[in-house]
């Protein structure tokens, strides 16, 4: 991307590869439409986002869809969000890590992670 204030631009970029995202100015990482665009295309991107976006669901529930891990840039409020986790293990079981620990209990989302990556009892054991 030439010019990373362009919003078109930005806009493009991101719709290719969310992780042009990263590369925004910062004024973008802020408008939910581009940044919608990237963690649509790229769920990490969420990573990139302004931290008000971090604590949107409809933006977390899109970037979680995509990438499960993506949970780990969520704000801490939407860790504890079921509807968001349930979303993030059925991607990747594993993004029970980055859920609140009293979601770790919870029969919904350890059975989900665990169909998702049997592996992820070895966590829950732990627990």
């Amino acid at each position: 991307m030439k010019d990373n204030k362009d919003r078109d631009e930005v806009m493009a970029a991101v719709k290719e590869d969310g992780w042009a995202l990263s590369e925004a100015d910062e004024s973008l990482k802020k408008d939910k439409e581009i940044v919608m665009a990237a963690v649509k295309n790229y769920g990490m991107a969420l990573q990139c986002a302004d931290e008000s976006l971090k604590k949107d669901k409809e933006i977390v529930m899109e970037a979680v869809k995509q990438m499960g891990l993506a949970l780990r840039e969520a704000d801490e409020s939407l860790k504890k969000d079921k509807e968001i986790v349930m979303a993030a293990v059925k991607k990747h079981g594993w993004a029970i890590e980055h859920s609140d620990e009293s979601l770790h209990k919870d029969n919904d989302i350890i059975m989900a992670a665990v169909k998702q990556n049997p592996t992820v009892e070895s966590f829950l054991i732990d627990k």
